[in-house]
């Protein structure tokens, strides 16, 4: 059989970490630190998604590991864009009819339209954001394009996942852990492969933050195209990157245990509150929960 695989970067655990604080006004300067991090011979998922979703913020390694999984399974473009308009669907929903003024937002990747600190600011100028991430080159867009209202603060903390003792540490300079928070995890925990230490994460981070907090999840499942999504994780697991693996809807909803389901409660991305005509079910499904005591 012939092996499938491409090359993928590795998420490292870097053993300094940055946080990059913009309040106010926007930051421009950039370190050429952080770009000598970066392997572009080989793609990374923040720069693959940052493709297609359609950005110029990538490699033809990147490229060329796209259009791999793209040949047998273009929908995966959709997917994307789905769970892209998700994310701003569900900050929207939060800053407009919930109230929330904070969100952490763990695994940004890439800043591309439409970011979660603009969705809430647009909505609530006095929105505070903290963005979480551990890819070199996200961290040096953090320090030129996220910039915040006057009225409101945007914080970048450089860290991986799995430290949630240092990301809740960190993003006490900007938020406040006795008001509601949102706790964003879109695409990331997917990459926590092993289901304890993803419930782990979540447990860890709900426990950080009072009632009225709310906890927002995408993930990619096997529902729509079982054996694309099969093919693609064995491609992607076979290029020697960080590894990822599939949950199914029950093992998703396992993470919003003893929370308040939003309705309409685990859905695909592109029919949780849709504002188009457009819900053509994805592989990535998503929900919403509250956090009541």
């Amino acid at each position: 059989m012939e092996h499938e695989g491409v090359r993928l970067a590795r998420t490292r655990d870097h053993s300094s970490r940055t946080a990059v604080r913009l309040e106010g006004a926007p930051v421009t300067n950039t370190s050429s630190s952080a770009y000598d991090k970066l392997d572009t011979s080989v793609a990374h998922s923040a720069r693959l998604w940052n493709h297609l979703l359609g950005g110029k913020d990538n490699f033809a390694a990147d490229r060329e590991a796209a259009a791999q999984v793209l040949a047998f399974m273009p929908e995966l473009v959709q997917s994307a864009r789905f769970n892209r308009q998700f994310l701003g669907r569900a900050v929207r929903y939060l800053a407009d009819e919930v109230g929330i003024r904070q969100f952490l937002d763990i695994g940004t990747g890439l800043p591309t339209a439409d970011n979660t600190h603009e969705v809430a600011q647009s909505a609530a100028p006095d929105s505070r954001i903290v963005y979480v991430d551990n890819d070199p080159m996200v961290l040096a867009h953090a320090r030129a394009l996220l910039t915040s209202s006057p009225q409101g603060a945007t914080d970048y903390i450089d860290a991986d996942i799995r430290d949630i003792e240092r990301i809740i540490t960190e993003a006490r300079r900007t938020l406040n852990f006795d008001q509601p928070i949102a706790i964003m995890l879109l695409g990331i925990l997917n990459f926590v492969v092993d289901d304890a230490e993803a419930a782990r994460i979540v447990h860890q981070l709900l426990d950080a933050v009072p009632a009225g907090s709310h906890l927002v999840i995408s993930h990619p499942t096997r529902e729509v195209n079982p054996e694309a999504v099969d093919r693609a994780v064995r491609m992607w697991n076979a290029g020697g990157s960080a590894p990822m693996t599939i949950r199914s809807p029950a093992q998703i909803t396992d993470l919003f245990a003893g929370l308040q389901l939003i309705d309409p409660g685990l859905v695909t991305c592109s029919r949780w509150r849709p504002n188009g005509n457009d819900t053509t079910p994805a592989s990535e499904y998503c929900a919403v929960a509250r956090k009541n005591n």
